[in-house]
């Protein structure tokens, strides 16, 4: 092989790799709608039960970087909205539910509605219009002011 096809084959690699990169990063934080919806059952998770309109499934690790700051933010989204509730599963001590729920990543957040059907499916870091944009869809009411 002469080195003009050996820079065409690293110049071609490099392309493919930087380009699965940027859609990698296009999807992080976007909500997924298009996946199966499941119905939760609150003990499976360790919980006494789900939100009465609806539950932030949060799914994180110790060593997840990311993870406090998206904790804060589901827990602030919660607590400003009547009947939601946030859960926070830390999948290093259930690798179980991680396997169960497809969890490749930490962050991933999962949107349930009020029967604990699988709703949203966020991987990543989320924002906050985004979640509030969902929760209003399911449950039919805007944030608290």
């Amino acid at each position: 092989m002469d080195l003009l096809s050996a820079f065409i084959g690293l110049a071609a690699l490099l392309g493919v790799t930087v380009a699965a990169g940027v859609l990698l990063r296009w999807r992080q934080g976007r909500p997924q709608r298009h996946i199966a919806h499941e119905v939760v059952e609150p003990h499976r998770l360790g919980a006494d039960a789900l939100g009465e309109s609806a539950t932030l499934l949060q799914f994180s690790t110790e060593m997840c970087a990311k993870c406090p700051g998206v904790h804060r933010l589901l827990s602030t989204v919660a607590d400003g909205r009547e009947g939601v509730r946030h859960l926070d599963i830390d999948v290093t001590h259930r690798p179980d539910i991680a396997r169960h729920f497809h969890v490749l990543q930490t962050p991933t957040t999962l949107v349930l509605d009020r029967h604990g059907v699988v709703q949203t499916r966020f991987g990543g870091v989320p924002t906050r219009d985004v979640l509030e944009l969902e929760l209003t869809r399911l449950t039919g009411s805007p944030a608290h002011a």
